[in-house]
């Protein structure tokens, strides 16, 4: 949920450095939001991972049952 927040601060960074013509701020922003959304990639992989292991673990206990 932090990385959405991070987003959203990033968004309000860059739309405030175009309405002022801060280009360092701007650039702040965008970079807030590549930061942010790369940090959510993540996340979302290491859950794609730990779904698959718990996969894989229920698929071995079911088969050494048999």
């Amino acid at each position: 949920m932090g990385d959405k927040k991070d987003e959203l601060a990033g968004k309000a960074k860059e739309a405030t450095g175009k309405a002022t013509g801060n280009d360092e701020l701007e650039g702040e922003g965008k970079a807030d939001q590549a930061k942010s959304q790369a940090k959510q990639t993540v996340d979302e992989a290491k859950h794609k991972v730990s779904d698959a292991k718990e996969k894989m673990r229920g698929m071995f206990k079911g088969g050494s049952k048999q």
